[in-house]
């Protein structure tokens, strides 16, 4: 028996470019990259370039630190 082979598909997505700056007490900005159970979100997914979104992670850790954020799950 044949197997069909399956094809793979990159998700090619516009990269984003973040104008405002990336700091821990922009709230606003990392709120869009933490999903709604708290975790944040990869790259694949957002689009940003590899060092935004090291700047990205890195700020949400320390807003989670700072208690701007919280660690397990965003309420609305």
């Amino acid at each position: 028996m044949k197997y069909k082979s399956l094809k793979k598909y990159r998700f090619l997505k516009k990269k984003q470019f973040i104008k405002s700056p990336i700091n821990y007490k922009n709230i606003i900005l990392l709120r869009k990259y933490i999903s709604t159970e708290g975790k944040i979100i990869p790259k694949r997914m957002t689009g940003i370039k590899t060092k935004q979104q090291r700047q990205i992670s890195k700020a949400i850790k320390q807003a989670r630190i700072m208690s701007f954020l919280p660690f397990v799950r965003l309420f609305k």
